[in-house]
């Protein structure tokens, strides 16, 4: 059980991505977009409870880059080019889709090879990927079809490239800036009662922009050694 628990966690998110290419294929665009965040919420779990329970495995881990292909990579894919391309476009749409979810593949076998769980992540992860393209679809804005090709091919980039990202893992709770933590909180939550449905993107942009101008959010949170060492009564 120890294995299996993890294991179907991941297969929620198989079943959301599947889930939400048949309701971009319906036009259920929004519907399709909250599938993938849901995705994220199974790709987040799963790796937390198979550590608690102590049932990682090489298959949970294929199993789980898989599940990232397809929920992360392809249903986004798909469900920009439905939402703000479409066929009228001539090979370019198909091309654009087709680049961002190849992009992914390749973060994702590049990311299995290196496998750095404490590091800064090498290009932007997947899972912001295929979320940043979701904040489109939440935002109500008039997306044009170049500035969703654009967006496509740019994400898919980002994720192939060697920006560095912040790797969020790496924080626990002995080691976090109780302050700078709660701030970064505030922010989320102030966007999202402000902004309200545009708040998803501009939190995009953030991150996105962060590893442009290697700024380490999780290290800006993180305590400093000494600052750990006095919080936990070390000398």
């Amino acid at each position: 059980m120890r294995v299996v628990i993890p294991n179907m966690i991941t297969s929620g998110s198989v079943f959301c991505g599947v889930s939400s290419l048949i309701l971009a294929a319906h036009g259920r665009f929004v519907p399709a977009a909250l599938l993938i965040c849901f995705a994220s919420f199974f790709d987040l779990m799963d790796g937390r409870v198979a550590r608690t329970l102590g049932g990682g495995s090489a298959f949970g881990e294929e199993l789980d880059s898989l599940a990232d292909a397809i929920s992360f990579g392809v249903a986004p894919a798909f469900l920009i080019y439905c939402a703000f391309i479409g066929p009228g476009h001539g090979v370019w749409g198909p091309l654009g889709a087709s680049v961002f979810a190849l992009c992914g593949v390749l973060r994702l076998a590049r990311f299995n090879v290196m496998h750095v769980p404490q590091g800064p992540f090498q290009g932007l992860p997947i899972p912001a990927g295929g979320l940043s393209l979701c904040a489109l679809v939440f935002s109500g804005l008039p997306v044009t079809p170049l500035v969703a090709m654009s967006a496509l091919v740019g994400v898919g980039l980002l994720m192939v490239s060697s920006v560095p990202y912040c790797n969020a893992k790496k924080l626990k709770k002995s080691n976090v800036n109780r302050p700078k933590f709660y701030g970064v909180i505030t922010f989320v939550i102030l966007c999202f009662a402000v902004l309200r449905e545009k708040a998803m993107l501009v939190l995009a942009v953030v991150y996105i922009a962060s590893g442009l101008l290697k700024f380490d959010i999780s290290e800006w949170v993180m305590l400093s050694v000494d600052e750990e060492n006095s919080a936990n009564g070390k000398d």
